[in-house]
């Protein structure tokens, strides 16, 4: 786990905010911290770059899934960080279920695909790659073919994907987008567990739910122990954890000019703080 844990933070993929200044968030609420966890790709910059060929390929669905492989098979290959990410995942795959149980493996669109389909093909497993309007298409394990299939009645699917957070992608589509097949997911093996009720809701549906990494107490004290983060860092990561919401309404009582800086800076740092103010998510005007 230590390797992960500083692989996150060397790339980017589990970014810190400095003090006193908590990053805003689409939603209109504000952390300490973000996680792009497809930055384990290697580097932030590598991880855009695959996302922009991703954006221009896949519209046509059946060239696809091995047009991706392809290009994350040369990045295990020549990225050890990836690599060992990758590595991880499969060795932990194989070693907390059956292999021999497991038919299919999915991913969803986009992300999920930085680590479905070259985990799959590392298994020997056909993969189902699902889109965002939930159609889906099928690659035999070595993805030399890849098809249009609705007839994979009662085959047993681990879904593989960068973050679970509240499972809500899941809920969503790719449950929803492997059922229609006639497949179900057994299985979910995400790299970083935000711990936020994701795993804990898959579980109440029936699917056995696992991360590589938890966003927790634990992770911040082997950051801190390696030296990655401060102990003020640690801290604050701690409080959020214990009471996100509490601690943040406690930092914008105390730092008043937060707010009122945001709504002078740039134009998606405005809206974000405009949805905070208008919806009043900290309760603040109470």
């Amino acid at each position: 786990m230590s390797n992960l844990v500083s692989y996150l933070f060397q790339t980017n993929a589990f970014k810190v905010c400095p003090n006193n200044k908590p990053f805003w968030y689409t939603s209109g609420k504000i952390g300490p911290y973000f996680i792009n966890t497809h930055f384990l790709y290697g580097s932030e910059e590598s991880a855009v770059e695959f996302l922009s060929f991703i954006d221009l390929e896949k519209d046509n669905k059946l060239e696809l899934p091995k047009k991706v492989l392809d290009k994350t098979l040369s990045q295990y290959n020549s990225n050890n960080i990836y690599k060992e990410v990758i590595d991880e995942m499969v060795s932990f795959i194989k070693s907390h279920m059956n292999i021999d149980e497991i038919d299919y493996v999915s991913g969803g669109e986009r992300r999920d695909w930085f680590f479905s389909n070259i985990v799959a093909y590392l298994l020997g497993k056909p993969h189902i790659t699902v889109f965002k309007d939930l159609s889906t298409v099928v690659s035999t394990p070595d993805f030399e073919e890849t098809f249009v299939k609705s007839d994979l009645n009662g085959k047993k699917v681990l879904h593989v994907a960068d973050l679970v957070t509240a499972a809500s992608s899941y809920v969503r589509a790719w449950i929803p987008a492997v059922q229609s097949l006639g497949a179900e997911i057994v299985w979910s093996v995400v790299v970083v567990d935000r711990m936020q009720g994701g795993n804990d809701r898959l579980k109440s549906l029936g699917i056995d739910a696992y991360s590589l990494v938890q966003i927790a107490p634990d992770m911040f004290k082997k950051a801190l122990d390696l030296g990655i983060i401060s102990e003020e860092q640690s801290a604050m990561l701690n409080k959020f954890y214990e009471d996100p919401d509490g601690t943040m309404k406690k930092f914008l009582i105390d730092h008043p000019e937060f707010l009122e800086n945001a709504l002078k800076s740039d134009e998606k740092t405005i809206v974000r703080a405009r949805l905070c103010i208008e919806g009043d998510l900290y309760g603040l005007k109470s």
